[in-house]
């Protein structure tokens, strides 16, 4: 049986929609559900089952049907009240890793309430479940480890993913995200203990985008860490080897993909999260034409980044053709960021993609990219290599190219000096000064920074969250560059859509998308992006924009096309308050 949105199908694992078990999305909001699939004797069970677990919320009526009598306390509250004393203890901790592992026991607990918590306080538990939170919680995850959360797939596995795979309770899953650890944000090889990666990220696919929390599979893969803390490290939870490469980690890799597709079907939307440039783009590469894959640290990136710019002409004037782009970091982010800024530029103008690199400039640890370094440059760096003298200093190099835009993926933070700052202020009214690298302590700069040194008129957007900073009696609100803005539309789009591939128009279509949703409210306080609080709205319409883009493209299967995809992406939303059981 299929439900009005097409995501639940109970005869097949692999149709792209997720089986529904205890009837729940078949039955509407106001009817019960039997919480149960078998005969049990006891509550108990119930209790400790996080999906269908409401604690002190079960009603009278549910304690006797159930066997809960004398199992909880007398008292029954609402998930409202329930949610308020929860966000009271949260406030409680100073310390931001405790709020994370609060909330990531609370998820064990009791789902739904961890997702009507997330939902309801975006804008304050954000920076907990994501980042910057997350990237301290990798840093320390075997000494936090508690309860496995998704699959751990290593070398020991090799010849038996598929039977790995199996072994995960939902059989109808429709985003995977992956990662094998070797470049955690800017934190660098964490091995196995990325795994707070893919779970945080899958979290904000359900809070932000929707997607039930069933759908979703959380992945590592352990191929070895070359960091040698963690292999002295007693609490280490990953292999004790250095990483795999060439043929034994391509190997296993190209396993995994062909058991995911196997297991899961055609339309299993796999995101690839922290890989290394080297991995990252031949992935990508490899995959993008027989798998449903996305690459969220060049693709999504690249996205929401765009998005920023497109909104920004508001404010700076001009086409996107009209500036100029200046990078300090050239790798998976910043070649990402500039291919689409390009691609953009010719759906604009319908000038070729070489003749729009020419407008981007990257700037790499040994400096400005140029054509007499061609010789020694990696495959994903060649396109950029423009004829200009050799330039070390990423100031020199402001200086020479005159940008309009400043755009920092570097990883390392400080790099956006006040020289470096002052030097876009005296050659634009208004710099954009984008610093995108996380955690907070990777950024390029403050926005504190950004806003003194360019005397109040930079547009400044970071990768981390800033508190509003007060320059001169005015309030400058920063942008935050949060890939959590895109990718849980961008795969609940692929998703109600049926999608079988990613093409670069869809994601051009969730950059418009996210621009459009940013109002002359917002750039009045500087802002370039539109506040998280009305994230899901913001999903829905970016999920409606890249389901449209596939249909358009013939890459839709599920046929026909709804009339109203913004309508249609609402009604696909997973909800998450309680449901009353018979």
């Amino acid at each position: 049986m299929m439900n009005g949105c097409n995501l639940v199908d109970n005869d097949s694992a692999v149709a792209g929609g997720v089986e529904d078990m205890y009837g729940e999305d078949i039955a509407t909001m106001g009817q019960p559900v039997t919480p149960w699939t078998v005969s049990v004797a006891s509550g108990y069970t119930l209790m400790r089952d996080p999906r269908h677990n409401k604690g002190v919320a079960f009603t009278e009526r549910e304690r006797d049907a159930h066997y809960l009598r004398g199992l909880l306390p007398p008292i029954v509250l609402s998930q409202e009240l329930q949610e308020k004393r929860i966000m009271h203890m949260l406030r409680q901790y100073k310390v931001p890793l405790q709020r994370y592992m609060a909330m990531m026991d609370l998820q064990e607990r009791n789902e739904r309430l961890f997702y009507k918590l997330l939902i309801d306080n975006v804008e304050e538990l954000l920076p907990v479940v994501y980042t910057p939170t997350v990237g301290e919680a990798c840093q320390k995850y075997g000494s936090i480890f508690r309860r496995p959360q998704g699959l751990y797939i290593s070398l020991k596995e090799k010849g038996k993913i598929l039977e790995v795979l199996k072994n995960w309770p939902e059989r109808s899953v429709q985003v995977i995200v992956v990662t094998d650890g070797e470049r955690i944000l800017g934190l660098g090889d964490l091995g196995c203990q990325g795994m707070g990666i893919p779970v945080g990220k899958l979290s904000l696919y359900t809070a932000l985008g929707g997607v039930r929390p069933s759908a979703c599979l959380p992945i590592t893969i352990d191929v070895g860490t070359n960091n040698e803390k963690l292999l002295n490290d007693e609490f280490y939870i990953g292999l004790r080897q250095r990483r795999a490469t060439g043929q034994e980690y391509a190997e296993l890799l190209h396993e995994f993909m062909s058991a995911v597709k196997q297991n899961y079907g055609e339309k299993v939307l796999i995101q690839f999260e922290d890989f290394a440039n080297h991995n990252a783009f031949e992935l990508l590469a490899r995959y993008s034409s027989s798998h449903l894959v996305f690459n969220d640290d060049i693709q999504g990136t690249a996205s929401v980044v765009l998005a920023g710019l497109l909104a920004a002409l508001k404010l700076l004037g001009g086409t996107l053709a009209d500036h100029r782009f200046l990078f300090l970091g050239a790798g998976e982010a910043g070649t990402g960021i500039a291919e689409l800024i390009a691609l953009e530029m010719s759906k604009q103008t319908g000038n070729p993609i070489e003749e729009n690199r020419k407008k981007i400039w990257l700037v790499d640890s040994k400096g400005l990219i140029v054509d007499s370094r061609k010789h020694s440059l990696q495959h994903f760096k060649k396109p950029w290599a423009h004829e200009h003298e050799p330039v070390s200093k990423l100031v020199d190099a402001v200086k020479a190219i005159k940008p309009t835009v400043l755009i920092g993926t570097s990883g390392v933070g400080k790099q956006f000096t006040r020289e470096v700052v002052e030097a876009m202020a005296s050659i634009n009214e208004k710099p954009l000064i984008m610093a995108l690298s996380n955690p907070t302590s990777q950024a390029e700069c403050t926005a504190e920074e950004a806003y003194t040194w360019s005397e109040g008129r930079a547009i400044f957007a970071s990768g981390s969250p800033f508190d509003p900073f007060e320059y001169d009696g005015k309030v400058f609100v920063p942008g935050q560059a949060n890939n959590a803005y895109i990718f849980p539309g961008f795969g609940l789009g692929v998703i109600m859509s049926g999608a079988i591939r990613v093409h670069d128009d869809m994601l051009l279509a969730a950059s418009e998308a996210l621009a459009a949703q940013v109002t002359g409210e917002h750039f009045k306080k500087g802002l370039i992006y539109p506040p998280f609080s009305d994230i899901r709205k913001i999903s829905a319409n970016i999920a409606a924009k890249v389901a449209a883009k596939a249909y358009e493209l013939g890459l839709a299967s599920h046929l026909p096309q709804p009339e109203d995809l913004v309508k249609y992406a609402e009604n696909c939303m997973y909800s998450p308050v309680y449901r009353t059981y018979r």
